[in-house]
């Protein structure tokens, strides 16, 4: 995809789908969603590439996890403790980073370097403004050039809608942060509705998704009955740890919006918190329960004193492929980034 620079980008319609397509793999009971945008740089490409990558990217990428954090960018972080998953660990954390504010600038950039199965780097970098406009590069160079020319990537409602539950959760109100996180992209899991009108919500997103199958010629999947009991549980706290990190990872330079993801990590049942270090710095290892990721591991580290993620170490459960994604968060000016002054 990195060869198909003179390909036109895809216009909303196109996003829409793909997010369509992702969205399928949320509605699988045992499927876990995971973000490949945060983790891919994707240049121009067209609508047909853009669907068929979100449907691919959506089952291959979509059974990862993660054990202790390392990767071939340093030394393993050694874990020196690990106790069950509190509030206070990461609302105490919240707290002073909400009370510390967000550093000066206008957006916030976030480089990732991924290792995949051949365990050379990728990386990918992602401003996201205050205004809500996100810009990406795969290079220091083509980021500066986008956002110059003012290349954003067209708005999508479901950014908009993890940075408020984010936000709504870091200024007090958890339980309504918690929900509006969950159903940011469409509540096919009826959350907080009847039975009957959860029932019309799941068959519509089951024919939404089948609709979209069949415009990028693929075939359409069984429909499923709607999950209960703990699956359906399960399924939820899958959308609350994705949705989650996709706020963070898009904007975790921004104070407010950290505070908030730090606020809702700490409602997701069974979650380890693990203290450890990294390059010689205080962390937190955040372990996500297998059982809500269909048995995949997945391992958050962020930094103990201000809740910047550090490094997220995956491994798909069936069959085992590794993953290992480093992370540097920071606070810009648009204008010093179109000048090449990062």
């Amino acid at each position: 995809m990195k060869n198909l620079r003179d390909v036109p980008s895809p216009g909303p319609e196109a996003y829409d789908r793909a997010r369509t397509a992702l969205q399928a793999a949320m509605e699988e009971p045992v499927a876990t969603v995971v973000r490949p945008k945060r983790w891919l740089s994707w240049p121009k490409v067209g609508v047909a590439a853009v669907g068929a990558a979100a449907v691919a990217a959506a089952v291959v990428l979509g059974t990862s996890g993660g054990s202790v954090p390392a990767g071939p960018s340093g030394p393993a972080p050694q874990a020196v403790e690990a106790q069950p998953a509190v509030e206070a660990p990461l609302v105490k954390l919240a707290s002073a980073v909400k009370a510390a504010g967000t550093q000066p600038g206008d957006a916030s950039l976030i480089v990732n370097t991924k290792f995949g199965l051949d365990g050379k780097p990728d990386l990918a970098y992602t401003i996201y403004t205050d205004q809500g406009q996100q810009f990406t590069g795969d290079s220091m160079k083509t980021l500066a050039h986008a956002v110059a020319k003012g290349d954003a990537e067209p708005a999508q409602p479901y950014d908009k809608n993890v940075m408020a539950a984010a936000r709504l959760a870091a200024n007090g109100d958890v339980d309504k942060g918690r929900i509006a996180m969950i159903t940011a992209s469409g509540n096919a899991l009826g959350l907080g509705l009847s039975p009957a009108e959860a029932d019309k919500a799941w068959a519509a997103a089951q024919a939404e998704t089948a609709e979209l199958f069949r415009k990028i010629g693929k075939p359409v999947p069984a429909p499923k009955p709607r999950p209960t009991g703990k699956d359906l549980e399960n399924l939820i706290n899958n959308h609350l740890w994705s949705n989650t990190e996709h706020a963070l990872f898009a904007n975790a330079a921004d104070a407010e919006v950290r505070a908030g993801v730090l606020k809702l990590y700490a409602t997701i049942p069974d979650m380890i918190v693990g203290q450890t270090t990294v390059d010689g710095q205080a962390a937190l290892s955040l372990t996500v329960p297998p059982a809500i990721l269909g048995g995949s591991k997945d391992v958050l580290v962020i930094n103990a004193g201000n809740g910047l993620p550090i490094r997220e170490e995956i491994t798909s459960a069936e069959p085992s492929k590794h993953y290992v994604v480093n992370y540097k968060s920071s606070r810009v000016t648009l204008a010093d980034v179109a000048a090449g002054k990062i």
